[in-house]
């Protein structure tokens, strides 16, 4: 998770933006137009090998988690498409209209949530409504969104009950831990609930049932924990959420198993898929998993996220590289950081 000093150090960053953006490289001699290779971003570029995008997704994706741990106030509009057209569209300015338990509630504010974000305001009504209602959303990272589910899933919960109610599949062992520890922090003052972890090194004996009401883990692991070791009765599961789909088609092997598991939960589950991007292939996949859904789409000016300030600076060489990192962490206050890069030769 992120530490405060993020938090603290966001009004230093926006002021320092202009001046990062007028940062000079002094050279000895005058050097030709950047090639196309000679560009020091602050985002992965993506121009590289399947395998590299593939990590750089989920790699992009857990760092947003990590910087924007708590809820920062967006403008984003969001644009809702309901199942059924004819029923009323609820939405809420406040999470005591949503009725939640009051050990929820507590959990709620308890890790610095006010008030709903944009897209927690349209789907949490939505997640909570009763029959259940199936959902895929268009959510970056920094909106609410796993807030949302996990708020969802908590609700759902029946604590008498000592099996897996809710399952929630991640790409990634870290962005399952990342979500996990979400879950632990918002049900921190309801302990009849408890969460287990579906993920690699987790080593169960065989013939076990699992007895906590939430799992959270990766593909292939849970995918194994429902058939082959049967740790989990996926006929019992009431919830079923799979978070960063377009994350989870671009590694081999999960939009295989994502739908296997699907294939294994009762017609009565809910479904709840989330995206932070919509293209062609993501909604396909969606539309195999998900049936009935209502639809949040963020609109298309709103797909960037005004809270994240992203710039570049030219270099023309791997020295001018190192001299904008420097002028960069000289002008910017911050207390950790992470440099990504297409390749490091000279790393073991």
């Amino acid at each position: 998770m992120a530490t405060d000093s993020w938090a603290l150090a966001v009004d230093e960053q926006e002021a320092a933006a202009q001046s990062i953006g007028d940062l000079k490289i002094t050279e000895r001699e005058e050097k030709p137009q950047p090639e196309e290779n000679g560009t020091a971003k602050t985002e992965e570029n993506g121009d590289k090998a399947e395998d590299d995008e593939k990590e750089d997704k989920a790699a992009q994706s857990l760092l947003n988690k990590l910087i924007r741990s708590n809820l920062v106030n967006t403008t984003n509009q969001v644009e809702v498409l309901q199942r059924d057209p004819n029923s009323p569209l609820y939405s809420v300015k406040s999470f005591e209209e949503l009725r939640l338990k009051p050990q929820l509630l507590q959990g709620v504010y308890a890790m610095g949530f006010n008030r709903p974000s944009k897209i927690q305001e349209n789907a949490l009504p939505m997640m909570l409504a009763e029959p259940p209602q199936n959902l895929i959303a268009q959510s970056q990272s920094g909106t609410g969104k796993t807030a949302a589910f996990v708020l969802a899933m908590l609700s759902h919960v029946d604590p008498a009950h000592s099996w897996p109610q809710c399952l929630c599949v991640s790409p990634t062992y870290e962005l399952a831990l990342q979500t996990g520890k979400v879950i632990e922090q918002m049900g921190k003052f309801y302990p009849e609930v408890t969460l287990a972890y579906a993920i690699r090194g987790n080593k169960l004996e065989r013939g076990m049932k699992i007895q906590d009401q939430i799992v959270i883990g990766t593909p292939g692991t849970v995918l194994d924990w429902c058939s082959k070791l049967k740790f989990i009765d996926p006929r019992k599961i009431k919830v079923f959420v799979l978070d960063e789909a377009d994350v989870m088609i671009a590694t081999q092997g999960h939009q295989d198993q994502s739908i296997r598991i699907q294939r294994m939960l009762p017609k009565d589950c809910q479904m709840l898929l989330f995206s932070a991007t919509f293209e062609d292939s993501v909604w396909k996949f969606a539309q195999r998993i998900v049936p009935d859904p209502n639809i949040i789409k963020l609109k298309r000016e709103e797909e960037t996220l005004d809270t994240i300030k992203q710039y570049y600076v030219l270099c023309n060489s791997k020295e001018e590289k190192f001299i904008a990192l420097c002028n960069i962490y000289g002008a910017i206050t911050i207390a950790q950081a992470m440099i990504f890069c297409h390749v490091s030769p000279h790393c073991p």
